[in-house]
């Protein structure tokens, strides 16, 4: 006699691995720039994964699964791990609006960023990393689901659980912002070229 439980769980356990586990890479890769400490990015992701396989009979089959599984992610990094394990960065924003001012300044600043977005640029090098630490977190994980993880304005909203607007506007300022940041170091690598005078 086959136990029918027994094989609705082997189903549910392997179309949970068939989502879950391609996306393994870039939940870690997204843990580390959150929590910065390799033993506490990997808990996030376990955590991830045991929340996600509780909830599966939530998924949707045919949407995004790496979307669904940043959503449970980052609830999970602001419920807990920001709370208990991160002190917030302190930024002057008088500082940040003279970057934000000066970047504004710059009429070319989107066809270099876009320039630099699509080169062979690597955001997990110290300069991008250091550059992307300067943002906001509202900013940096506008930019990062967006730009590196490649979700769409509605799915990185839905992670970030804010208006697709409130989501634009955050990753038009981080842009400009990293753009500012990174504008040397691009022109220096020939991802950009410099700006006429």
């Amino acid at each position: 006699m086959i136990d029918h439980d027994l094989t609705g769980e082997n189903e549910t356990a392997a179309r949970f691995e068939a989502v879950a586990l391609p996306c393994l890479d870039a939940l870690f890769g997204r843990a580390l720039s959150l929590i910065r400490r390799p033993e506490d990015a990997n808990d996030l992701v376990q955590e991830t994964y045991l929340r996600a396989f509780r909830n599966f009979s939530s998924f949707q089959p045919g949407t995004n699964g790496k979307a669904w599984l940043f959503t449970i992610m980052y609830s999970i990094f602001v419920n807990q791990y920001r709370k208990a394990k991160r002190k917030p960065m302190i930024v002057s924003l008088d500082e940040q609006e003279e970057v934000f001012h000066h970047a504004l300044a710059d009429d070319n600043w989107e066809a270099s960023y876009a320039a630099f977005e699509k080169s062979q640029v690597n955001w997990h090098g110290p300069e991008v990393n250091s550059a992307l630490e300067k943002l906001p977190e509202s900013f940096r994980a506008a930019i990062l689901l967006v730009d590196v993880d490649e979700l769409n304005y509605e799915e990185a909203a839905a992670v970030l659980d804010c208006p697709v607007g409130t989501l634009r506007s955050r990753l038009f300022r981080a842009r400009k912002l990293l753009f500012v940041e990174l504008r040397d170091y691009a022109q220096k690598t020939g991802f950009i070229r410099n700006n006429p005078v």
